[in-house]
């Protein structure tokens, strides 16, 4: 698959299925032996384990991702992206506050075929816990 086509398809992933909540959607983008390499707690393995990722963050923060930087080469493709999220459902055993917040992150996705198999994320949740003001005062 072109570089092009695998940008495409991670394009996507956020706008039809993190932005629109189409959970379904992910049958069409992920391979069934997806890899993610940073789970969230009680996220499963493969595809279903994206299905669980994707509901944990849409009915916890429910999320709008904006992309700002989308670069690929290869079979790899990186997103820069910002949140804008609510706390609006349980999220990670945390009830809902009700906060907003905004925050960053970078996720790097490997494709193969074209679809996604791999995963890796770094996420501001500092920025985050301080902004939903989940973390103890000092």
């Amino acid at each position: 698959m072109s570089v092009e086509t695998n940008k495409a398809l991670v394009r996507r992933l956020f706008e039809e299925v993190l932005n629109e909540r189409r959970v379904e959607v992910v049958d069409e983008l992920a391979s069934t032996g997806y890899q993610e390499n940073d789970p969230l707690p009680g996220q499963r393995e493969g595809r279903e384990g994206l299905k669980d990722r994707v509901t944990m963050l849409t009915e916890g923060l429910s999320p709008t991702f904006s992309i700002e930087d989308l670069i690929g080469e290869g079979d790899r493709v990186v997103v820069r992206w910002t949140n804008n999220a609510t706390h609006s459902g349980t999220f990670l055993g945390i009830p809902p506050t009700g906060r907003s917040c905004r925050f960053a992150g970078i996720d790097i996705f490997r494709l193969d075929d074209g679809r996604l198999v791999e995963h890796w994320d770094v996420v501001d949740q500092l920025s985050m816990l301080r902004q939903l003001e989940l973390l103890p005062s000092s």
